[in-house]
């Protein structure tokens, strides 16, 4: 199986992801301690989109895409750890390679930990289907920020599932590596996104392969207090936010009130996304891999 390239930028849009001269994994490999698989790359909102008919919602209708999401997943063993709970997340499930997977999901223990970048519908909704009413997950960690934490503890539906016992709450520090398996490590890195209900994290992954940049939502890069050029310079593979492609995705709202809606690079021939690719980068879609 082929290694990606060096610092490979894939392109979330909608949400807006890209690829950097990377190439796509093969067949997965018996030796692979980690993967990690990407689930979606959209939006929030999804696409199609609540009320949207035009055509770039109306050909999503016939070929589904992910709300964005990622799994690190060990294929012989099935240990994953859950990055965003999308509202897509039953069908994300099945993305997820290999019968060890499976059979902990059988078991209600899917996940070895959770987490979760921000409070914003794309990102933690999909809790609910771990749930009393859905699959009922015996007690797995969920980490996100402290004030992300108090979020879901202190509001329903989300308290259910830390006083049922669905939920362990633990608190990333940003900046401060933490271990989730032995050869396995994660960084959560504040970014600057709106936060009505939660702050925003990033996350960098190291596994002993490769390393890998998660960053979903961000509202500009200037106004991080990191260089993001310096950011995915330490990393093998970086899957960041394209926002928009430009001001007339929105028509009648303004720009600012979404950073962040469906973006036509998704359109298959059209020229926004040969500008991207000429550019050096891909365009994220759900099923694509990379080791770790």
């Amino acid at each position: 199986m082929s290694r990606w390239t060096r610092r490979a930028f894939l392109v979330l849009a909608g949400t807006g992801t890209a690829a950097f001269r990377f190439r796509p994994l093969g067949a997965i490999a018996r030796d692979d301690a980690w993967l990690a698989v990407l689930l979606g790359s959209i939006q929030d909102g999804g696409l199609p989109q609540a009320g949207c008919y035009t055509n770039r919602c109306e050909r999503a209708r016939h070929d589904s895409h992910h709300v964005a999401s990622l799994c690190i997943v060990s294929p012989d063993t099935g240990r994953a750890w859950l990055v965003d709970a999308s509202p897509d997340l039953v069908r994300q499930m099945d993305l997820i390679p290999g019968a060890a997977f499976r059979r902990r999901a059988s078991e209600r223990r899917p996940f070895e930990g959770i987490l979760l970048t921000h409070a914003h519908i794309g990102h933690y909704l999909g809790l609910a289907m771990l749930g009393r009413e859905g699959l009922a997950i015996q007690t797995t960690p969920c980490y996100c920020s402290a004030r992300m934490a108090r979020f879901l503890a202190d509001n329903g539906p989300w308290s259910l599932l830390v006083e049922e016992g669905h939920l362990d709450l633990r608190v990333l520090q940003p900046d401060v590596p933490v271990r989730l398996a032995a050869d396995l490590d994660v960084t959560a890195l504040e970014v600057p996104h709106r936060d009505e209900f939660s702050d925003t994290l990033g996350f960098v992954f190291r596994g002993p392969r490769g390393s890998l940049l998660y960053l979903p939502d961000i509202d500009r890069w200037d106004r991080w207090e990191r260089r993001i050029e310096d950011v995915v310079a330490t990393v093998d593979v970086a899957l960041i936010d394209a926002t928009f492609y430009s001001s007339e995705e929105v028509a009648g709202r303004s720009q600012s009130e979404i950073p962040h809606p469906s973006n036509p690079i998704l359109d298959p021939g059209g020229p926004e996304r040969r500008s991207v690719t000429e550019a050096g980068f891909g365009i994220a879609r759900a099923g694509l891999s990379y080791r770790l």
